[in-house]
Parts: C-alpha cells; sequence; structure tokens
C-alpha cells in the first residue's frame, strides 16, 4: 500500500484520469472529492460487496461522471 500525505486542497493522480483531492479535514474526518471516468465504478468499501451484486443484476450501469469543482477545494483550515 502507498501512503502518501496530502493538505487541504492538494491532490493525486491515479493513471493520468483518475483525481482525488482533499477537499476538507474536520476533526478525524476527511473529506475528499474524485474526478474519474464515467467508466470507473467508485464506491465506498464498506458498500463495495452488495454494490457489485446489484451492479451486476442491472442492465445499464448508472453511473455519472461528476467534474472536478475547484470551489470544492476552499475549506476551511482547522
Amino acid at each position: 500500500m502507498l501512503v502518501l500525505t496530502r493538505k487541504c486542497g492538494q491532490s493525486i493522480i491515479i493513471n493520468d484520469e483518475i483525481k482525488i483531492m482533499v477537499v476538507q479535514v474536520k476533526g478525524k474526518q476527511v473529506r475528499i472529492g474524485i474526478q474519474a471516468p464515467m467508466s470507473s465504478k467508485i464506491f465506498r468499501e464498506e458498500i463495495y460487496p452488495g454494490a457489485e451484486k446489484k451492479s451486476a443484476l442491472s442492465d445499464k450501469p448508472k453511473e455519472k461522471e461528476i467534474p472536478f469543482s475547484p470551489m470544492l477545494a476552499k475549506a476551511e483550515d482547522e
């Protein structure tokens, strides 16, 4: 596992097409923003097994690309 340290507003790029940005840090909670192609499936780990089964049953995946917004990066520093 690769472990990186990032500050609010900083990001990492994966395979030239996925951008993960730290949007807000509040106590022990971190809010991240993810910009990825529509073909990418992104799930929270705790719901992944159920989501995989549901996705396999559906004919059309209902995925939507959400463009990266610099406005999300403006977070309160704590």
